[in-house]
């Protein structure tokens, strides 16, 4: 709608998660180093956490565009336990058909699939986003899963990315065997007033932008008003932008903002 009035080539407040918009702030740029860290040392288990619009999915988006063919990567957007249990998940997400309606059996066909991936040089990873809302027992299963071994070398690696409320679900007694296992673990914050200018100023220039569009008021507020939280911070500006287009404004103010 807008963005031929600010000269714009794409919308840079999208809330969908795009990597080509990712902002790498300080702590953004460690997480995605702990992460690649995580798969490369093969660690067992790595836990990446955040509130809800932290950057979490699009952070592992970009870890992903960086991985080579080496790596087979399965992946599980949204994990919930009423959607079935986890290795017809885990099936899923590595492109496996199978009908068998055994567990025993689904557990044979992943533990094959993972060998014969072994044996072929590759590693095998399974994200899983929105771990937080596995209950334990699916957390538990996953316990199981990170078992799996060949020759003493570990054949699954398992990302786990969730809201903090994944912590606390790690932290029962009955998921101790589970968290001894996590070898990488970070959690995000939200942007500090600066950090969000930056932010802010680095979506603009991707999307084409030839001026700052948005004052240091402007920031200010949207600064105050989102917390720093990146979701956020997209809503207000796309919307701050919606209102300067309507009414014939090239630049956004605190005016405009409040």
């Amino acid at each position: 709608m807008y963005n031929h009035h600010y000269g714009l080539k794409e919308s840079p407040f999208s809330l969908n998660p795009d990597p080509g918009f990712l902002f790498l702030s300080k702590q953004h740029k460690l997480a995605l180093t702990l992460l690649k860290y995580g798969i490369e040392s093969q660690a067992g288990v790595t836990v990446i956490s955040g509130e809800v619009g932290s950057g979490k999915t699009t952070l592992i988006r970009e870890m992903l565009n960086q991985l080579g063919d080496e790596i087979t990567v399965g992946l599980i957007s949204n994990a919930h336990s009423s959607f079935g249990d986890l290795l017809q998940w885990g099936l899923m997400a590595f492109e496996i058909n199978s009908d068998e309606m055994s567990k025993a059996v689904r557990y044979k066909v992943l533990v094959d699939f993972l060998i014969k991936e072994y044996a072929l040089n590759r590693r095998t990873v399974l994200i899983i986003d929105e771990a937080q809302n596995m209950d334990v027992q699916t957390l538990e299963e996953l316990r199981l899963l990170s078992n799996i071994n060949v020759d003493k070398h570990l054949i699954l690696q398992l990302i786990l990315v969730g809201q903090p409320e994944l912590l606390e679900l790690m932290r029962k007694r009955e998921l101790r065997q589970l968290a001894q296992r996590v070898s990488v673990d970070y959690s995000l914050t939200t942007l500090g007033y600066r950090e969000t200018s930056d932010y802010i100023r680095h979506r603009l220039i991707v999307a084409g932008a030839n001026y700052p569009i948005f004052d240091k008021f402007a920031i200010a507020a949207i600064y105050y008003h989102s917390g720093g939280v990146p979701r956020l911070i997209n809503t207000l500006c796309d919307f701050a932008l919606v209102y300067g287009f309507a009414d014939d404004r090239k630049e956004i103010d605190l005016n405009l903002v409040m």
